[in-house]
């Protein structure tokens, strides 16, 4: 292997002259294949007009709102290259000259990799924001009275004027320079976006995230199949906190009718199916136009995503029209929504929840935090390893007894609660393809892999 600088690479070209094929915006670029989170992945073919409208339409959306891109950036990569979300800002950031930093791949080292590359830009997910805002209400609950009283005091102004409509950086400077300034300088100090996708983030988890990371935290929504960003929130809207903010410029989009759901696109608050037209759209499936055709009704994809409009303009995303089932006295269950809301409990690192049209109740495997849970194991008077821990009846009960507090308090219905659960110590992973790179559940291999352990929790909860 030889390494050279980038002026010597050109050097070595010296005077030749090539004739480079010809290339049309209609001509396939990429053939990127989705997460295999409901069956077997499917290879998108993007073209080049696609991620050139794209790379394009985000610059638009930066500038129209004072924010533009340029070669000053910095931008953490953590994503896998092979998923749109990732791709799509990386390139953006390659058209300005940006520079990229690629994370060492452990994700209890992300936030030290963050520290050490000052990024401007990050893109996340809510499983890593999850994880970080699980750390960092551990660190102030575990902090002296004084310094928890004060970071009360200080959250609570700065979030009161946020919500009057002021600037994040303007909402409570002291506090930021004597507060949230440490938070910011673990994240390296010079944020300006935090970026959530790929799933529905919690509103208390981006509420606090906007707060203490003295950054813009913003939510956006997209697919594979719509070539990424589709919505994006407005950076310092409060009002847009919780949803993924309005339709890009370059696109139009609809909502359909799910009556099977209970959702209605013209009722007062209009909610179903969101749909998406426009020249971002994927070129269909590679070697499945059936698929594609499913998918593809009169230039319309159908995402499978059901969203409802807020009257600012916004959309939230409120369900999966695959990702619902119901239960034996004929109850509808929304399993994302319920997942999102039980896994904002700091006891709790990841949730998958189960229930089928046999059964009448919810049931769930847990990856508890270890901390949290060694914590009140130590204030308990239990020891053992975390293994041991996690097989422990009485942890079990206080896991249970912080679902049924958390239901009650989001005023949840009876059926929705959680009844019976199981800790696994051992996160879910990709080694044994329970997850996808984006911390995306796959669903139908879960269950294969705990269907014994959910025969079980039945079994013993009847």
């Amino acid at each position: 292997m030889s390494i050279f600088s980038w002026e010597e690479f050109l050097i070595m070209g010296g005077d030749h002259h090539f004739n480079l094929p010809e290339k049309k915006k209609s001509d396939i670029c990429t053939i990127m294949y989705t997460s295999g989170t409901t069956g077997d992945p499917k290879g998108v073919m993007i073209s080049n007009g696609s991620l050139l409208v794209n790379i394009a339409g985000a610059d638009s959306v930066t500038r129209s709102i004072g924010e533009p891109f340029d070669h000053d950036d910095v931008y953490m990569s953590y994503l896998p290259l092979a998923h749109i979300f990732d791709r799509i800002f990386e390139e953006v950031f390659i058209s300005h000259g940006s520079r990229i930093g690629f994370w060492r791949g452990d994700v209890k080292l992300l936030v030290d990799d963050i520290a050490a590359l000052k990024p401007t830009v990050f893109c996340a997910v809510p499983r890593v924001l999850d994880r970080i805002y699980s750390g960092l209400t551990a660190k102030i609950s575990s902090g002296g009275i004084l310094k928890k009283t004060l970071f009360n005091v200080a959250y609570k102004l700065k979030l009161d004027s946020m919500r009057k409509g002021i600037k994040h950086e303007k909402a409570a400077p002291f506090f930021d320079r004597l507060v949230f300034s440490k938070v910011k300088e673990r994240l390296g100090g010079k944020l300006r976006f935090i970026v959530s996708g790929g799933a529905p983030l919690s509103v208390a988890v981006e509420e606090f995230l906007r707060v203490v990371t003295c950054a813009s935290v913003v939510q956006g929504y997209g697919l594979t199949e719509t070539c990424a960003a589709s919505f994006v929130a407005i950076p310092n809207d409060f009002s847009m906190a919780g949803t993924v903010g309005p339709p890009v410029q370059h696109l139009d989009v609809r909502l359909e009718s799910v009556p099977e759901m209970g959702y209605d696109a013209l009722s007062s608050i209009p909610r179903g199916e969101i749909c998406v037209k426009g020249s971002i759209l994927f070129s269909g499936y590679y070697k499945r136009e059936d698929l594609t055709q499913e998918v593809m009704v009169d230039g319309w994809f159908h995402t499978g995503d059901v969203g409802e409009w807020q009257p600012n303009g916004s959309l939230k995303i409120i369900d999966r029209k695959k990702n619902i089932f119901k239960l034996s006295q004929g109850e509808y269950v929304a399993v994302e929504n319920l997942e999102n809301v039980y896994g904002v409990l700091q006891e709790i690192d990841s949730i998958w929840i189960y229930g089928n049209s046999f059964e009448s109740f919810l049931v769930a495997v847990i990856n508890p935090n270890q901390q949290t849970l060694e914590r009140w194991a130590e204030q308990n008077g239990i020891a053992g390893s975390f293994s041991a821990l996690c097989e422990n009846s009485r942890a079990k009960e206080y896991i249970l007894s912080e679902l049924i507090k958390i239901a009650k308090e989001k005023k949840l219905k009876g059926y929705e609660f959680i009844k019976a659960i199981h800790l696994d110590p051992l996160p879910f992973d990709m080694e044994r393809d329970l997850i996808t790179p984006t911390y995306k559940k796959k669903r139908p291999q879960m269950l294969k892999h705990y269907q014994g352990t959910i025969d079980a929790l039945y079994k013993a909860a009847k």
